[in-house]
């Protein structure tokens, strides 16, 4: 019983040491971790009926970040980052490299850029303690200050503050996604496998070419802190048509808007809501437009019927 009591006293102590941090200060010290740790984490991703268990390593290479993803279920699926150059290697396919500050599909974005944006939308609050992988973790809950948008739900580490689950959930408490750290380890230094990945040559970066003429497209209405974070031309696959297109982020969700002539682009014929993925498809005048994003499909409706000429 003596030892079960120190054991639950040691776990205890790191608790009262962070009891002072507020909720903003914990989502400040993971951004941070997220880019300067050295770690590797061992992963189950649930949305919907589907189960993925991963691995993500990150650490330093020579100054610079690099991390690496693998997909441990079906056909051999990876990604190796370097600094802001993701390169995805996937079953029989080519291999091929984008533009991007993290991997996406393991963790959002938003966790690892500035959190002080995402205030406009969100609301940080302090939540109880748990052990999550075996470690003491923080909950922190991002509490959307409006209807426009999903709530997450953060547990942290609290040795480094490093996330060990979240969930993605509907204002009615509806789970829409789910990240479990099963296992993580922090580095002393970046792990071989890194090394080698900062050594490789990996395929440039296919540059589109840019269009000359000039979007005229608006929004008479957008979401709180939701801005346009990318506003050009398209080709679609498939018809190979050339459409418009705007994206739009609050810190953490992101939505697509794709806008074409009414005939270019035939509306999808039924719309469907997978994992927190919502569509909406509108005719605005005479042209058509499909919103595409993990959002409330309210939110995707009534952007695109916002849709203005400037």
């Amino acid at each position: 019983m003596r030892i079960l009591g120190l054991a639950l006293l040691a776990m205890m102590f790191p608790a009262l040491a962070q009891d002072e941090v507020s909720a903003k200060a914990w989502l400040e010290n993971m951004s941070q971790a997220l880019h300067e740790k050295e770690y590797k984490i061992s992963v189950i991703q649930l949305q919907a009926e589907h189960i993925s268990p991963l691995v993500y390593i990150h650490g330093k290479v020579d100054a610079k970040e690099v991390a690496f993803l693998e997909y441990l279920n079906g056909p051999p699926q990876s990604a190796v980052r370097v600094d802001n150059t993701v390169s995805f290697i996937e079953y029989k396919q080519a291999p091929y490299s984008v533009n991007a500050k993290r991997i996406p599909g393991v963790l959002p974005a938003g966790f690892a850029g500035d959190i002080s944006r995402l205030e406009s939308g969100y609301q940080f609050v302090l939540g109880g303690r748990s052990r999550l992988a075996g470690r003491p973790s923080q909950l922190v809950r991002l509490i959307p200050k409006d209807d426009f948008r999903f709530g997450y739900q953060i547990w942290l580490d609290m040795e480094t503050a490093l996330p060990l689950r979240y969930d993605l959930m509907t204002k009615d408490k509806q789970l829409l996604e789910q990240l479990l750290v099963v296992e993580l380890l922090v580095l002393d230094k970046a792990p071989a496998i890194l090394i080698e990945a900062k050594k490789q040559e990996w395929p440039a970066v296919v540059v589109q070419a840019q269009s000359t003429k000039k979007t005229q497209w608006d929004f008479s209405w957008l979401p709180q802190g939701f801005r346009v974070q990318t506003n050009d031309q398209h080709r679609l696959m498939g018809n190979n048509e050339t459409v418009e297109y705007i994206a739009l982020s609050d810190g953490l969700a992101n939505i697509s808007v794709y806008i074409s002539k009414v005939g270019d682009s035939p509306l999808p014929e039924g719309l469907v809501t997978r994992n927190g993925l919502g569509l909406s498809a509108e005719v605005v005048g005479n042209v058509e437009v499909v919103a595409v994003g993990k959002v409330p499909t309210e939110t995707l409706t009534r952007i695109a019927k916002s849709v203005v000429i400037k």
